[in-house]
């Protein structure tokens, strides 16, 4: 079974999920998609312009947030997790649309190899920030007075526009002591919009091991 087989089994007829971005994610939702032309009702809610383009090839029907007060599940990937299901995400670009996606679901299924699997985050080293464009050269001193140097994202030899119209910093990091502390003092920035930290938010996390899923879920459920 793969974490994409095992995710579809947490999604009942007349669900609205959450379509994430990224390369596991993008399995569910061909799966999904499937589901959907069997008969399977639901509705989707995308996180980015590539989800939404891919659901929309296959039959998934779309709306947006304010067309419902609340999604029963979103499904998503991960660049990392932690111990206690704190991740890194974002390396995909859509950081800021699935980390409100995410917070506008019940629950929060999150599907990764167990590569993605670290003791502590910042253990591959990057942490993606999305910053509104006129505020690039400050948030790129002060990211880097904080010992974060950044590299804006590039794309096809131009700078990585978001589906925001803003830019990505990939800021090199070590092994984060303290996630919370970090998250506040990085928003304090002027002129970013957001971080790769989703501290708090994932439900579950699915883990493909082999031909295995390990299934966990946060502490406190």
């Amino acid at each position: 079974m793969t974490i994409a087989e095992r995710a579809l089994e947490m999604i009942q007829d007349g669900f609205v999920v959450g379509l994430g971005t990224g390369r596991a994610a993008t399995e569910f939702v061909n799966a999904l998609g499937k589901r959907v032309q069997q008969g399977l009702r639901i509705r989707g809610v995308p996180t980015s312009q590539r989800s939404a383009d891919l659901a929309t090839q296959l039959g998934i029907p779309l709306i947006t947030l304010d067309q419902v007060e609340q999604l029963d599940l979103d499904v998503d990937g991960a660049d990392e997790v932690d111990p206690n299901l704190d991740l890194i995400k974002g390396l995909g670009g859509a950081l800021i649309r699935e980390k409100i996606v995410a917070a506008a679901a019940k629950r929060f299924i999150v599907l990764v190899g167990s590569e993605k699997i670290v003791p502590a985050l910042g253990a591959h080293g990057v942490l993606p920030v999305e910053v509104v464009p006129f505020a690039l050269p400050l948030c790129m001193r002060r990211l880097t007075a904080m010992g974060m140097p950044p590299t804006p994202r590039q794309k096809d030899g131009k700078l990585f526009i978001s589906d925001n119209a803003n830019y990505v910093l990939d800021c090199k990091i070590q092994p984060i002591a303290d996630p919370r502390k970090l998250e506040a003092e990085i928003l304090a920035i002027p002129g970013v919009v957001g971080t790769g930290l989703f501290l708090g938010m994932a439900h579950t996390v699915l883990i493909q091991d082999g031909d295995n899923v390990q299934v966990k879920e946060r502490k406190g459920q």
